[in-house]
C-alpha cells in the first residue's frame, strides 16, 4: 500500500451523502493529509488486496433508516420519503458491490420504501366515510419507533456493570477452628474398666457382716466435689478409696446417673486408651 493510501481514511458511504436537498455543501468523502476530499481522484489506484476500513456499521435496514432520519433531524412521524429513499438507495448501491448477501435484506427495505413513496403519490383514499385517510408510512413508523425503543433499552443494559467485565465478586476464604472430635467411648471398654475395678475391690475386701445404707445421690455429690478441683480424672482414680464391692457398685451407678443427666463427660482419646472423667460445665 502506498504512502498516499496509508494517509487516506475512507468513510462509509452512508455517513456522507453528496448533498442534501437544501443545497448544503457535501461532507468530505475522505481526508488526505488532513485536507477534505470531496471526490475521489479518478486516477487513484487501489491494489486488489488493499485494506478497506468501514467506520459506520449498521445492524440492519431499520438501523440504517433510523440513522438517516435522526442524522438530519427529520420528524419520524412525518418522514420525507423522497429524500430518505434517495439516500438509502445510494447506500445500498455502495454495499451491493462488496457483499451481495448483506445487500439482500437492504434491497427488501429499499423495495418497501419505493412502494411507500409510490403509494404517497396516489390520490388519498379514506378508509371509511367518517375515518381519516390511511398514511402509507404508518407501519414503517411503528417499526422504527419499536426498533428505536429496543435499541435504547439494549444500550442501557450494555451500560449496566457486568460481573467479570467491570465488577468482580468478592471472594473471602474463612478459616474456622474446628474443635477436636474425640472418639466415642465404646461400651465394651467401659465394661472392661469396671471389671478391673471389681477385681481390685475383691482383692482388698474384708469379710465384714453388717448393714450399710448406701445412697446413689450422696455418691453423685461426692463425685462432683472430687471433679470440681481438677480438670479430669482417670476412670480408676475415681474409685480410689472404695474398698468394698457394694460401695463400688453404688459409686458406678452414681457415675452413670451423672452421665445421663449431662453433668459429666466420659472421654477417650482413642480406642483402647485410658478413659477419663470430667465435668461438662465450668464450676462457679
Amino acid at each position: 500500500m502506498t504512502a498516499d493510501l496509508a494517509e487516506l481514511a475512507l468513510e462509509a458511504p452512508s455517513a456522507a451523502p453528496a448533498a442534501d436537498a437544501a443545497g448544503a455543501p457535501a461532507a468530505p468523502r475522505a481526508r488526505l493529509y488532513g485536507e477534505p476530499l470531496l471526490e475521489l481522484p479518478r486516477d487513484l489506484y487501489i491494489p486488489p488486496d488493499a485494506l478497506e476500513v468501514f467506520l459506520d456499521t449498521f445492524e440492519g435496514p431499520l438501523d440504517l433508516l433510523l440513522y438517516l432520519i435522526r442524522r438530519q433531524n427529520f420528524n419520524i412521524l412525518d418522514i420525507p420519503m423522497a429524500r430518505v429513499t434517495a439516500q438509502y438507495l445510494e447506500y445500498v448501491d455502495q454495499i451491493r458491490s462488496h457483499n451481495l448477501e448483506l445487500a439482500a435484506e437492504y434491497l427488501l427495505m429499499a423495495a418497501l420504501l419505493i412502494e411507500i413513496k409510490s403509494r404517497m403519490l396516489l390520490p388519498v383514499q379514506k378508509a371509511s366515510e367518517d375515518g381519516e385517510a390511511e398514511d402509507p408510512r404508518a407501519e414503517l413508523v411503528r417499526r422504527l419507533l419499536e426498533y428505536e425503543r429496543i435499541k435504547r433499552a439494549a444500550q442501557q443494559l450494555e451500560a449496566v456493570p457486568m460481573v467479570g467485565r467491570e465488577i468482580w465478586p468478592v471472594q473471602v476464604a474463612l478459616e474456622t477452628a474446628l474443635s477436636v472430635a474425640l472418639p466415642r467411648v465404646d461400651a465394651d471398654d467401659l465394661r472392661l474398666a469396671w471389671l478391673a475395678v471389681v477385681r481390685r475391690a475383691k482383692l482388698t475386701q474384708h469379710h465384714h457382716i453388717g448393714r450399710a445404707e448406701l445412697s446413689v445421690r450422696a455418691h453423685m455429690s461426692l463425685i462432683l466435689r472430687r471433679l470440681g478441683g481438677t480438670r479430669f480424672l482417670e476412670f480408676a482414680e475415681l474409685f480410689e478409696g472404695v474398698v468394698t464391692l457394694p460401695v463400688a457398685v453404688v459409686h458406678f451407678l452414681a457415675l452413670l446417673e451423672l452421665t445421663r443427666e449431662g453433668l459429666i463427660e466420659i472421654t477417650q482419646a482413642e480406642a483402647y486408651a485410658p478413659i477419663y472423667i470430667r465435668l461438662s460445665y465450668t464450676p462457679s
